[in-house]
């Protein structure tokens, strides 16, 4: 895997982190939370760029997308008790596949 992947699938990890602590956040009136989200969300996008400077854009972007809209997803079901209903699941797995489907046929 290059570096870019690598940096691609940080920022990924970053933007499930900032979009967590913006629950966490309560509308950015709890500091810590708040000042979590901003560091992570930085951090996301800065990952982000280092990943555009080879990989096509409309891969990154939605295999970036994928990982936080999965992960996301999955923190909401694991830690909020957000339903898990079998649709619910079914259409992370579909983001998940689809997001490796984009990183196998970019290589």
């Amino acid at each position: 895997m290059s570096n870019q992947w690598l940096y691609l699938i940080l920022a990924g990890f970053f933007e499930v982190c900032w979009s967590v602590a913006m629950k966490l956040s309560d509308g950015l009136k709890r500091p810590l939370p708040t000042v979590v989200l901003a560091v992570t969300m930085a951090l996301s996008v800065v990952l982000l760029s280092k990943a555009l400077q080879t990989l096509s854009l409309g891969t990154a972007y939605a295999v970036w997308t994928g990982i936080g809209a999965a992960g996301a997803a999955i923190v909401g079901v694991m830690w909020f008790g957000e339903s898990a209903s079998p649709l619910r699941i079914v259409s992370i797995l579909l983001i998940v596949f689809g997001t490796v489907g984009l990183h196998i046929t970019e290589t």
